[in-house]
């Protein structure tokens, strides 16, 4: 995966911070597991896990956490 998709962490909203938190927990996934097929496959096993669910959420924050940080919390 050579495509240069984040090119900052800077955003004008902190809406389009948590956006971006959002994609940066995708796209490690992807990179992760680059197979479409296989996220495929395992998205209905973890979409009813509440402890997956739950580590979904820890991640998106701390990447919000990361983005707020780098936008001097939109002050």
């Amino acid at each position: 995966m050579a495509d240069n998709w984040l090119t900052s962490l800077q955003t004008a909203t902190p809406q389009e911070g948590y956006e971006l938190a959002i994609k940066l927990s995708r796209m490690a996934i992807k990179y992760t597991q680059p197979s479409a097929e296989v996220r495929d496959k395992l998205r209905p096993e973890y979409g009813e896990d509440a402890d997956a669910l739950i580590a979904v959420s820890q991640v998106v924050a701390t990447n919000f956490q990361t983005v707020a940080a780098a936008n001097a919390y939109w002050k």
